[in-house]
């Protein structure tokens, strides 16, 4: 799926959302520096597996510190690390600096569970890339939960202090 169809997708769906471009970011360092004044809650992305291949896609605000160990313990994946970015092509259909929740669009299969930290959803916009890294996207929050559901991926949300 493109951007293009991507956005199209959540006009259907009367979920409201602004886009705006840029220079392509690949770290939250890119993002700080290139952003400006983008209101929201800015946010990272994680896409993991564990030994017996399941996956994850975690979704926090930017500055959250996470420890693997202890984010595998809460959200019940025991010992987790980085997926490929061949598998995340496979399975999300983005490459690394592009990972979001958006991509859940393209599990067809709902093989990744994504969470979402609690703390983020507090904010009254959320920002993800579009499946690119060249752009980013503002969206409620309840929005975002209702797009995730409207593709078979209920969210997990989670304290991941």
């Amino acid at each position: 799926m493109t951007p293009p169809d991507l956005l199209a997708y959540l006009a259907t769906r009367n979920i409201s959302t602004t886009t705006f471009e840029h220079p392509p970011l690949f770290t939250v360092e890119d993002s700080k520096a290139l952003r400006g004044e983008l209101p929201g809650g800015h946010c990272k992305n994680l896409f993991l597996t564990n030994k017996k291949g399941k996956m994850w896609l975690v979704a926090c605000p930017e500055d959250r510190d996470l420890d693997l160990k202890d984010l595998g313990a809460r959200i019940g994946a025991g010992r987790v690390s980085f997926a490929s970015p061949d598998r995340l092509m496979t399975c999300l259909g983005v490459s690394p600096g592009a990972v979001t929740p958006f991509a859940a669009i393209n599990d067809v299969d709902a093989d990744v569970v994504v969470v979402l930290d609690e703390k983020m959803m507090t904010e009254s916009v959320l920002n993800f890339h579009p499946l690119v890294n060249n752009q980013t996207t503002a969206i409620a929050p309840h929005d975002l939960v209702s797009f995730l559901e409207s593709v078979g991926h209920p969210p997990v949300i989670v304290d991941l202090r």
